[in-house]
């Protein structure tokens, strides 16, 4: 697994002043976890942007560097950006031992163009974009790519068919489908509706007298 070396220092200020304080010298205030225990943080803007843009998408181990001259190892566990102006606000890590296993979500992105969509006009869904894994932090892999290409309409990728590396175990359920390919949507026309037809009117029958009859009339 790639590892990245950022400088930390540990901090006392802490509450909703204190971060405002740090974010206007272009500080970034944080938290490292370890079990139950957390320490406040705070790192360079500039170098923790660097860092958050450079791997996206992607789990990475941290080494962070103190200016103490001591160092922990981490991931990051998430950060928080300003809905409004999309400014980053906070970031979280937790520690981790080479020797302990740890359970954390993994990005799983797609390759290929699948034939049911380029050839027969299907549609793409990518359901499911990340996984739960435990093993060792050396072994997390940073992303799990999928080539979708052979997949036709109707078939699909599931959770079971990603094969990773021995020492890795998925947690996430083997059945969920992480991609699938279904058929175009087709609207209906609605077929014409039929003639009704008109009653037929039949005109009175006129019965016909007989002879005797209009002679009896006539009396």
């Amino acid at each position: 697994m790639e590892r990245m070396t950022i400088s930390a220092e540990k901090r006392v200020e802490v509450g909703k002043g204190a971060a405002r304080s740090l974010r206007r010298k272009d500080m970034i205030p944080g938290v490292i976890y370890r079990g139950g225990d957390s320490q406040p943080i705070k790192f360079s803007k500039k170098e923790l942007l660097k860092f958050i843009n450079s791997t996206a998408g992607q789990q990475v181990m941290v080494n962070l560097q103190f200016g103490d001259g001591t160092s922990k190892l981490a991931l990051m566990k998430d950060y928080q950006v300003d809905p409004e102006k999309e400014n980053l606000l906070h970031v979280d890590f937790f520690e981790v031992s080479l020797t302990e296993k740890v359970k954390v979500s993994v990005h799983v992105s797609i390759i290929g163009e699948p034939i049911g969509v380029k050839r027969d006009g299907g549609i793409l869904q990518h359901l499911l974009r990340e996984i739960e894994v435990e093993c060792l932090p050396d072994r997390i892999p940073s992303h799990i790519k999928l080539d979708i290409s052979n997949l036709e309409i109707g078939q699909s990728l599931h959770v079971g068919d990603i094969k990773l590396e021995e020492g890795i175990r998925v947690l996430t359920d083997p059945d969920e489908v992480i991609v699938n390919i279904i058929a175009p949507t087709v609207e209906e026309v609605a077929a014409p509706a039929e003639a009704v037809a008109a009653p037929e009117i039949t005109e009175p029958e006129v019965i016909k007298k007989g002879k005797k009859e209009e002679e009896e009339e006539e009396k």
